[in-house]
């Protein structure tokens, strides 16, 4: 199995770990039934794909076995984060058929923490996702990981997400401040609604602290990343 360098970019950082502790205490306090997690947002670059990553760190450094499957198989950021090279198959080719889960499994430097990365972009991208395949491997996957994070493509951009949503426990919404209209966030919330899949929460991501009037209350306890959560979230 290969090992992939993936630790924290924000080690360093006390607000930002304090955030994403939070985020993962609210994710605790939605069951033990709330095992696999997709992770979208409405539009690219409001930093999904570092939610996910940061969200599924935190986990496994508490003691869970996590598994992070990146399942943007149109325009993945991860393989290119990580230097992955073309030797390192991914998920589009596990659910074509053309690798198997050992093939694909990735070790990483994060103790408890495995990664699936994308692999080469398919014809098919929401085929693939919508398959039997997928269904069947994170049902057998429940039984191996205490969580699964899903990072997936923009749902305001392409129907991907909500395709696996449908089997998935729940949803996280990452929302860059004053960059989405509240009814486009609504629509993206209505899509996943319609999927079955039940919305966990939203995650407020890039928030300037100081010039917003979440810093007046929160510069003593959060940075860059607020999630805000509930149990369950609305």
């Amino acid at each position: 199995m290969q090992k992939v360098d993936v630790t924290s970019k924000y080690s360093d950082n006390y607000q930002v770990n304090e955030a994403f502790k939070a985020l993962r205490t609210n994710i605790l306090f939605c069951g033990s039934d709330i095992k696999v997690i997709i992770v979208t947002s409405c539009q690219p670059s409001e930093g999904k794909s570092s939610v996910s990553v940061e969200t599924a760190i935190s986990m496994a450094q508490m003691g869970k076995k996590v598994l992070l499957i990146d399942a943007d198989l149109r325009k993945s950021v991860m393989a290119a984060k990580y230097h992955i090279g073309s030797e390192v198959k991914g998920l589009s080719e596990l659910l074509s058929g053309l690798a198997t889960l050992e093939q694909v499994l990735c070790a990483t430097t994060t103790e408890n923490l495995h990664m699936i990365f994308s692999g080469p972009v398919p014809p098919n991208p929401a085929e693939l996702l919508g398959g039997k395949q997928i269904q069947v491997l994170l049902e057998n996957l429940r039984d191996v990981y205490d969580y699964i994070i899903i990072d997936s493509p923009p749902l305001g951009s392409v129907i991907d997400s909500a395709v696996v949503a449908g089997f998935c426990d729940g949803a996280i919404l990452v929302v860059a401040a004053d960059r989405i209209k509240y009814s486009f966030a609504q629509g993206v919330k209505e899509q996943f609604e319609k999927s079955g899949c039940k919305i966990l929460g939203a995650v407020l991501n890039r928030v300037e602290m100081k010039k917003s009037a979440y810093g007046k209350y929160y510069s003593g306890h959060y940075g860059r990343y607020y999630g805000k959560s509930a149990s369950p979230y609305k």
